[in-house]
């Protein structure tokens, strides 16, 4: 089960996500689903179709299936997939 704690050890595909700030302000206020991901890029489907969205330079908001809202720096989750959940992080 997906809770805020393992989120960013969790596989990211079919979350709710909005982009709540970004380097690039076009970016910011996107929502969708995600519905791929590689190393530094998520891809979000939103109304207006697919958006890439570069991982290191914006702070998301992903909603968990139980309805909770969390807010993870986009910097946390750069690499693989697979790797995260390997990788030691600070606050998680």
């Amino acid at each position: 089960m997906i809770t805020e704690k393992n989120l960013v050890r969790h596989e990211l595909i079919g979350l709710e996500v909005e982009v709540k700030k970004s380097t690039n302000k076009y970016q910011e206020g996107i929502k969708g689903r995600v519905v791929d991901e590689t190393y530094n890029m998520l891809v979000i489907e939103t109304p207006k179709g697919e958006k890439k969205i570069e991982k290191k330079s914006c702070i998301f908001i992903f909603k968990l299936p139980s309805g909770k809202r969390v807010e993870v720096d986009g910097k946390l989750l750069v690499g693989r997939p697979e790797n995260r959940i390997k990788k030691k992080f600070p606050r998680y």
